[in-house]
């Protein structure tokens, strides 16, 4: 049988019984009288009479039809499981995903977006377990979808919803919090699909419990194409908001090393980025600073325009080798996830670097390496190896930050191809030219038409004449992160430096747009001097003059000093650690003849005594070991052990998204807008209430209102058909 959204009001079936009592008070009402000309009439209406009354019955039953049918209309009968059936549908299924991304850590008041969420999804269980039909429950959390780059974990499964399903839904949400993930809902549909499959059986009501972030819900693309695709397999789908508006928020975006020589006891600049999310100025920003878990002064923002990112240098300085922790935090506001961002800095002994000279006297090696090693208390962190042009045919070049080429007159194939590896992999180039450099050999075999790694085609050595009308310096220098020191009013040096031979590029030759190749530096003739070009991951610096004092006098010039120690840092610049975000996994690789296979994690969310274990497995590379759970922010600490027993860590620090932090939200208007073609009903979570029909199933007022409109028809033409018409009079108008 069926049950009602609004049972009392079945009493107005009661109204049917007014029809029928007026009919009976008109029965009453009428006298018999004998009248002589009425006699042929009834005569002649006992013949019709039968047909008369069947059709006085069926226009009376249809009237208290139509009169039921409003009545039942206003109490909305609800389809049991077995009327259900023979429409296809026999349980509603109730689909629940809930954004569990940081964004919705968002507070306000004694509440938060994602305990409007929870409070929201455990009334919509309550209801549910009030009906009579068949009802089931799936909950999927968006941070669950590929969990720990395994498949997919739903909190619940189709759970049948009966009498104690209310307390196991709170259980269920009780222990529940935001992820550290920026996770989003296009690929939780997509986990959907494959969970569930076609609807067999069951009607499917989804919930999407977000806070609509502009992130993803300002251009939704693929994924307004996704909630279409419900609309076709005929699930109902209904978006239900928890936040009320966009509340300001501060994150930090990035905590990282500047470019430089990296080095026990030599200062290194950091940097400190903070985004305002918000709509209003924020002034007088404090940013707390810690070194391996010590505080440090402050560092104090003055202002952060709306929308605007602003950045900090800071140094620091650390007297032993190994990895060191940074830690920047703000203070608290809306969201707290992303106030707090880690950074490692790996601060080896000293920074080998490998100079490369063809001259045998080593004259450019000598005065390169008084620079960048000059002894005494000066210290720069730099470790120069001099070697002569063989070495590099047989010894890896791995293991240094930079690598220098100083008047090299020819390189053995297997010299050149070690380089080009080198340089591809991510290492950094430097070549200074001298009296031994022949420019057939460079352009054949280093330049090879823009194949190899040199970033030019040399002409020929050529003198810089002196012209005594332009008393301008010789050396011009562009805004480049090598000579950066020299901008503005601060290049008063510059202009002592004499440049007398220098080699010129070949003729005609300039770098073409989006080469990779750029000019860094000309001679007053325009000439270039200094030319830079990426070559694979890494970067080559070509300076076309002796780098001993030879050719010039820069080597005797203080800006010299300054020069080499920035194109060193420029060179080593692939040592700067990015940090990871939250969710991508750590993958460790190992030489299979020094590591054993055993690994061990310690996670920041496993607590102090936690950690997690693998085996490295055997690729094509060495040894490889994968971590996927990186679910918590902080510093992850991978122990492996060496062959020889001996213990070894390595660690990575893992950080959030900064975006997530943005807490622009797309309102009604903008979302209906976005999902014109999506059919779907919009919710507040803080008033989130079904009604009970649309938890129980079918619905039968549609379907009463197509019969009353079907039955107030053929009441209108069976009344017409059993009432008198007189025959209208011939030439009437």
């Amino acid at each position: 049988m069926p049950s009602f959204v609004n049972p009392a009001l079945l009493f107005g079936l009661l109204i049917l019984a007014a029809p029928i009592l007026i009919h009976l008070i008109n029965l009453m009402r009428h006298k018999r009288i004998q009248w002589a000309a009425m006699e042929f009439l009834l005569a002649s209406q006992k013949k019709n009479n039968t047909w008369i009354r069947l059709k006085e019955l069926l226009l009376l039953l249809l009237r208290l039809a139509a009169i039921a049918a409003v009545v039942l209309m206003l109490a909305q009968p609800l389809l049991q499981n077995q009327w259900s059936r023979l429409l296809g549908g026999t349980r509603t299924h109730h689909i629940v995903l809930l954004d569990d991304s940081f964004s919705m850590a968002d507070r306000w008041s004694n509440t938060s977006a994602f305990a409007e969420a929870k409070g929201a999804i455990e009334r919509l269980g309550d209801q549910a377990a009030k009906q009579s039909t068949a009802q089931t429950f799936t909950l999927l959390r968006f941070s669950r979808v590929h969990a720990n780059g395994g498949g997919t974990q739903t909190d619940l499964f189709e759970e049948n919803v009966n009498a104690d399903f209310s307390q196991k839904l709170q259980n269920t949400l009780a222990p529940m919090a935001p992820s550290q993930l920026a996770v989003g809902v296009a690929p939780t549909l997509e986990a959907l699909s494959d969970l569930l499959g076609e609807p067999e059986g069951e009607e499917r009501v989804v919930y999407i419990v977000s806070d609509f972030r502009a992130r993803e819900w300002e251009e939704p693309g693929d994924l307004a194409d996704r909630l279409a695709k419900l609309n076709e397999s005929t699930a109902q789908l209904n978006l239900v908001n928890c936040v009320d508006e966009a509340r300001p928020n501060l994150a930090i975006a990035a905590l990282k090393p500047k470019p430089g020589t990296r080095a026990v006891g030599v200062p290194l600049t950091m940097q400190v980025t903070v985004r305002n999310f918000g709509g209003a100025r924020v002034e007088d920003l404090s940013v707390m600073l810690q070194e391996d878990g010590k505080e440090r002064p402050a560092l104090v923002i003055d202002e952060i325009a709306p929308g605007k990112s602003e950045t900090r240098d800071f140094e620091v300085r650390f007297a032993t080798a190994g990895a060191h922790q940074v830690t920047a935090t703000l203070q608290s506001d809306s969201v707290k996830t992303d106030n707090l961002r880690y950074a490692l800095v790996d601060m080896p002994l000293g920074v080998p670097v490998l100079l490369i000279d063809g001259d045998p006297d080593t004259k450019s090696a000598r005065f390169l390496s008084s620079v960048m090693a000059p002894g005494g208390s000066v210290r720069t962190g730099i470790d120069p190896q001099i070697e002569p042009p063989a070495y590099l045919n047989n010894h890896p070049l791995d293991k240094y930050h930079s690598i220098y080429l100083l008047d090299i007159d020819r390189l053995d194939q297997s010299a050149i191809d070690a380089l080009e590896k080198y340089v591809r992999a991510g290492g950094g180039l430097g070549c200074f030219v001298g009296p031994l450099t022949r420019a057939r050999f460079v352009n054949e075999q280093l330049y090879r038409e823009g194949q190899g790694f040199f970033p030019l085609p040399l002409g020929g050595e050529t003198q810089l004449l002196v012209d005594r009308l332009e008393k301008g310096a010789d050396l011009e220098v562009a805004d480049h992160a090598i000579f950066k020191i020299f901008a503005g009013e601060r290049n008063s040096f510059i202009g002592g430096v004499t440049i007398g031979r220098y080699y010129s590029a070949a003729k005609g030759w300039e770098p073409k747009p989006d080469s990779g190749t750029s000019v860094i530096a000309r001679l007053r003739n325009g000439a270039p001097l200094a030319v830079e070009r990426k070559f694979g991951e890494g970067r080559v610096v070509a300076v076309l003059t002796t780098a001993a004092p030879l050719w010039n006098n820069w080597a005797a010039n203080p800006t010299f000093v300054v020069t080499i120690l920035e194109l060193q840092s420029f060179l080593a610049a692939r040592d700067i650690q990015d940090t990871r975000v939250v969710g991508s996994p750590i993958e460790l690789e190992m030489d299979p003849t020094r590591y054993q296979r055993s690994v061990r994690l310690l996670a920041p969310g496993l607590g102090e005594n936690g950690s997690l274990s693998t085996d490295a497995v055997q690729g094509p590379e060495g040894l490889k070991a994968v971590f996927s759970d990186t679910s918590a922010s902080g510093v992850y600490e991978a122990q492996l052990t060496t062959t020889d027993n001996a213990n070894e860590v390595r660690r990575f620090a893992v950080n959030v998204e900064a975006d997530e932090g943005d807490l622009t939200a797309v309102d009604r208007d903008r979302l209906a807008a976005r999902l014109e073609n999506v059919r779907y009903d919009y919710r507040r979570a803080s008033d989130f209430q079904f009604a009970p029909h649309e938890l129980a199933g079918s619905n039968l007022s549609d379907w009463l209102l197509y019969l009353l409109v079907i039955g107030l028809i053929g009441e209108q033409l069976l009344a017409y058909s059993a009432s008198y018409h007189p025959p209208a009079k011939e030439g009437a108008r």
